[in-house]
């Protein structure tokens, strides 16, 4: 609960002293001093800066008391005053025009987990990933929230999942090891709008990192892998027992083909 009002802007003793007040109302400072544990000083600052943002109520009388403003009250007050300063600032920051493409680092699960949650909730029109089973709760809660607005989400997955997402494909992901030995991490890619994509790779011995970009060679590629496992997918569908016969179970006859036969070491 401390870590949730912190992350509104409230310091460590802020969050105890109006926790303290929302369960107990009409305190005196020294009263919610004695409760929190801390010197009567910093309270009566954490106190007065907590009524100079508007979360706590002043009761006038000797001594004065306080009152913690019902939380449903402060949280559609901060939610007005953040639209508010952001769409000021959306309004005096305009992104310039950019004339070539980017590309940016993350590392670690920190800055990963951010990035894809901060570029899905950016989506407008459409979201594309392309994930493993065992690594779709990074992304699951933040397209859910998508699907919500309104944006079109597909999800391709590799290896059985449950998921209340709408469009979801999945890849089976049996004896995946023995088809493509040289897999060292389990890839994974996001692509929004159709603009802007995030890529990486989960597991093996190489760092968490992704990388983000907005270059056309990159999303183009994306979009093509996509029309082509769509494609693969419903063909698998329906001539799938065809398939194995002819070229083997995970197509090996055909990979057995060039990396043995032909020598082809990629």
């Amino acid at each position: 609960m401390i870590q949730r009002l912190k992350e509104l802007g409230l310091s460590e003793l802020e969050a105890r002293c109006y926790l303290t007040l929302h369960e107990e109302p009409h305190l005196s400072g020294y009263e919610v001093a004695k409760r929190v544990s801390t010197s009567r000083t910093n309270v009566y600052a954490a106190l007065r800066s907590l009524t100079d943002k508007g979360i706590c109520r002043i009761i006038e009388g000797d001594p004065v008391h306080y009152d913690a403003v019902p939380i449903d009250q402060l949280i559609r007050y901060m939610r007005v005053k953040f639209e508010q300063t952001a769409k000021g600032l959306v309004n005096e920051l305009k992104s310039p025009p950019r004339s070539k493409p980017s590309f940016y680092n993350w590392q670690g699960n920190k800055h990963l987990d951010i990035a894809i949650r901060r570029m899905i909730a950016n989506a407008k029109k459409n979201i594309l990933v392309d994930i493993w089973a065992e690594d779709v709760h990074w992304v699951e809660e933040a397209l859910l929230d998508a699907e919500e607005r309104g944006v079109t989400v597909v999800l391709i997955v590799l290896g059985e999942c449950q998921t209340t997402l709408k469009n979801v494909f999945i890849h089976k992901a049996d004896d995946l090891e023995q088809a493509w030995p040289k897999m060292e991490t389990r890839k994974f890619s996001i692509l929004i709008d159709g603009q802007a994509a995030l890529l990486g790779g989960f597991g093996g011995d190489v760092k968490l990192t992704a990388l983000e970009t907005d270059h056309p060679a990159i999303t183009e590629l994306l979009k093509n892998a996509f029309y082509h496992d769509v494609v693969m997918m419903r063909i698998e569908e329906d001539f799938g027992a065809e398939l194995t016969s002819r070229y083997g179970k995970n197509y090996e006859k055909i990979i057995d083909y060039y990396i043995r036969e032909k020598g082809w070491d990629f």
